[in-house]
Formats: C-alpha cells, structure tokens, sequence
C-alpha cells in the first residue's frame, strides 16, 4: 500500500511517499522519497498575520508540483495538512481554495490539538517502556505539541504557540513562556524518572552534531554543551563550517531552547530522537482508516 503526505508547515513544506506492507500481520512503514521545500511561510504570518501574494504564489505553483508528483505515485490516499502558519494567517482560506481550484488538492488547516494527535498516531508508545514516563516534545516553527505518557498511555497533550520562528522573530511573550513552564510541572508533579521523546528536524540535527548513535538517548548536559557549541557561531558560520542549510542554521539555537528548557522544567535528564513527524503520523493515520474499511 503507497501513501502520500503533505506537511505545510511554517518552515518548510514537505512531501513524504511512503509505503506500507502488512502480509505478516505486523505493519512495517517505509520513507520512499522525503521532499522538503523551505518556503518559510511563518516569516509572514507571524510577522504580518496574513500571507503575501508572493508566498502564496509560490505555494500554488509548489502543490501544483507535488500534484505531478502524487499522479505518478498513485498513492492509495493522500493527505495534506497545514499547520501553525496557516492557521494564523486571516487569508489562509482565499489560499486554500486556490490551491483547490489550481492544484486539486484537499488542503487542511488543523489546530494543534489535533496536530499532536496525527504525530502520536506515530505509535510511538510502541517504543516505550511499558512501566516508564515520557514527555514527548515536537517543535515546529509556529508552535510547540507536548504530551505526556504514562507507561504507553497519552495522558495530556497541549499545544504551546512557542515555535522557533517565532522565537527567531522576538514574537513569543513571556506569558507563553510561563504557561508552558506550569503545565509541564503540574503535569510530571510527583513523577520520578521521566525521560524526553523529541521530533523535529532541529532537534535531529542537534542529536547528530552530538555523536549519538541511533536508537541511544542525549542527556541534557550533552545537549546543552552541542547547543552552546553551535551558538558560538553565527549563521553564515554555521552554514559553511557544519554544512547546514540556511533555514536550519539560522533557528537551531530557538530549537535547542525549547527542548532544554522542557527537559529542565520537567527535571528531565535524557532525550530519545526517534526520526518521525506529522507526515508520518498522517501515514499511520491514512493506514488505519484504509484498514478499518475492510474489519
């Protein structure tokens, strides 16, 4: 079974294939092809509250490009969904019907309730100690999803407007800041041992520049010590001296914020990088529903 996901998110715009087999009962997810445009739509809504003409032209003519792309896949489904950025832009619907009537793709702005949700669908309580606690924390551009696990069981989940753009742009107040402080203390009050799940591409790169081997959990020290390292540089340095490309470059070290100061808040000792997002959490999504129409 073949799937497509779109992501539009407020730092870039990806285009996951993926597929899936399941003969032996046990479904097993495979990335195909992994496209990732850095349209930086989040420059403009947190900024201006509304996406320029240019960047929306610019989207059109890209889902016109992943419609081609989608036609020659022949996915089973496919599923587009945009996130922060668009959600906070006032002309997101005039956009999302021209990419309907130009594109003939279904695209929807979701919140970050159900946003944390699709990225849970990810099954990542299957990597988890059935008796451990896990706060798992996603940092995206425009907002942060968090979720707390107790054994392989969501317990609370919310959605923080605490995004590395934001951050990059001087936009998230300190009420923001202290909102997402209580409800990570009061969420692990009187829990002992919680350790940190973290997706996103910062925090991937972050676990790479630290010289982890996959599968093996960062401590907070050695994250700290990999993000302070890298903040010595700038970006032009970054970029040249770590091979990073511009986008990332320039808002690894609001990524490294977030991460730190949940795990700190959380008193959170070490992190596991599992390397998935939203577009795989709308594969298993996708994969659930086509399931369920044969049960």
């Amino acid at each position: 079974m073949k799937f497509a996901a779109i992501d539009v998110g407020s730092n870039a715009i990806r285009l996951l294939f993926s597929r899936v087999e399941d003969e032996t009962g046990q479904p097993y997810f495979e990335k195909v092809s992994l496209l990732r445009i850095p349209l930086r739509l989040g420059d403009d809504a947190f900024i201006n509250k509304k996406i320029s003409e240019e960047k929306a032209d610019k989207l059109v003519e890209l889902m016109q490009a992943f419609r081609h792309l989608i036609n020659v896949y022949q996915p089973i489904e496919y599923m587009a969904y945009a996130t922060s950025a668009m959600r906070e832009s006032k002309n997101h619907k005039k956009i999302v019907n021209r990419i309907k009537k130009e594109c003939d793709i279904d695209l929807q702005v979701i919140e970050g309730k159900k946003e944390a949700k699709i990225i849970y669908s990810n099954h990542i309580e299957k990597m988890l100690d059935r008796n451990g606690s896990y706060l798992y924390i996603d940092v995206g551009g425009g907002s942060t999803e968090i979720t707390f696990f107790k054994g392989k069981h969501a317990i609370r989940s919310r959605s923080f407007n605490i995004g590395t753009i934001r951050i990059k742009e001087g936009l998230v107040p300190k009420r923001n800041w202290k909102r997402m402080k209580k409800w990570i203390k009061d969420t692990l009050e009187g829990e002992e041992e919680v350790c940190a799940i973290g997706t996103g591409g910062n925090i991937n790169k972050l676990f790479k520049h630290a010289g982890k081997k996959e599968g093996k959990p960062l401590k907070y020290k050695k994250l700290k010590r990999t993000a302070n390292y890298l903040g010595k540089f700038t970006v032009e340095e970054r970029i040249i001296k770590f091979n990073m490309k511009p986008d990332r470059a320039d808002v690894i070290i609001p990524a490294s914020k977030v991460y730190l100061s949940a795990m700190k808040w959380g008193n959170i000792n070490k992190i596991y990088v599992p390397n998935i997002g939203l577009a795989d959490g709308m594969v298993h999504v996708m994969y659930k529903k086509h399931k369920e129409k044969f049960v």
